[in-house]
């Protein structure tokens, strides 16, 4: 069993480097959003600096395996950086895996965070080095003007902190801000759903579910039993596609032996409700007696909070809500 290693927290003055271990910066230049961006690592009084290849584009909007490994390895080694944080998603992430050397990342333990494709890279390393990573926001979700907060409050909670209280949303949105920042929705949510009541406390495991997926039977898996697991999908997954891929997560040898499950919210173009979800839920016997909750504050929707992948997550859930607790 890896011993858990916790990188030194972030604080005033601390520079972030920003790497594309999926899709290019140049991608997301599309909508230039910087100015935002910059204004709030500003204010959080951080120095972001960029990988040497974080523009370069192929026909897969990436750039070779090489030149991603060692933007990464590059981030860790560098003495003047504090921080490693992702461009944005995609698809590819998990070609970077058996390229990587985790004897230097545990060595040079820094925060590292990012989220969807990203999953691979925050499950991968801390299940080899039990470095604690970070599924939340990428460098360009700062750019969102507008309907922010509370993300950048849960970021700096769990990047500048140790232990944090997640204060459930009660509005949020689910549209493609970067390409207008003035035609914004914001929907008003019911909170978390209770699907099974219980109390847990256990190890933080999780992210994006297909592409944790990908890990399943590699070298790269996160433990799962006495796991509080947290999922989410986005809109490329409807209620067929999530059932089958939970299913295959929880036919995992440890499987049956996770401490509680927190289900992200779904993005309303998949068309999984509560009632869809539940249905989900209710074919798996197993999960009669395992705390079980939804519609969290997590995923491809906004607000977001920042995971720690191979923290610790305390879980309560009764009729009358939900409590989360989550920490290091």
């Amino acid at each position: 069993m890896t011993q858990k290693i916790i990188a030194p927290r972030l604080r005033a003055g601390d520079t972030v480097r920003v790497i594309a271990p999926s899709c290019s910066r140049s991608f997301v230049m599309e909508y230039d959003n910087t100015r935002w961006i910059d204004e709030r690592f500003t204010a959080l009084g951080l120095q972001l600096s960029f990988g040497a290849h974080v523009d370069e584009r192929d026909e897969f909007d990436s750039t070779s395996i090489a030149h991603r490994v060692d933007d990464l390895h590059t981030a860790f080694t560098d003495e003047t950086v504090n921080g490693v944080l992702s461009v944005i998603g995609g698809f590819n992430a998990n070609e970077l895996l058996p390229y990587l050397d985790f004897d230097l990342i545990a060595e040079h333990p820094k925060v590292f965070c990012g989220y969807s494709d990203f999953t691979v890279l925050a499950n991968a390393i801390h299940a080899k080095t039990g470095l604690v990573t970070y599924v939340g926001p990428h460098w360009s979700s700062f750019g969102m003007r507008d309907h922010f907060e509370p993300t950048g409050q849960w970021f700096h909670d769990a990047l500048f902190g140790h232990d944090w209280q997640i204060e459930h949303a009660s509005e949020y949105t689910d549209d493609p801000w970067f390409m207008d920042q003035d035609a914004r929705t914001v929907h008003t949510t019911d909170g978390p759903w209770v699907l099974h009541e219980g109390t847990t406390q256990g190890r933080v495991t999780g992210g994006n579910l297909c592409t944790l997926n990908l890990l399943q039977g590699t070298e790269w898996m996160p433990r799962l039993d006495g796991a509080v697991l947290f999922i989410e999908d986005d809109a490329a997954g409807d209620v067929h596609e999530f059932a089958r891929q939970f299913a295959a997560l929880l036919h995992s040898a440890a499987g049956e032996r996770l401490a509680g499950i927190a289900i992200g919210r779904f993005q309303r173009a998949s068309g999984i409700d509560r009632a869809l979800l539940e249905a989900v839920v209710a074919k798996h016997p197993q999960l009669a007696q395992l705390p079980v909750v939804a519609n969290l504050d997590f995923g491809h929707t906004s607000p977001m909070f920042t995971l720690p992948i191979g923290g610790t997550a305390r879980l309560q859930a009764e009729a009358g809500g939900v409590q989360l607790s989550l920490g290091h």
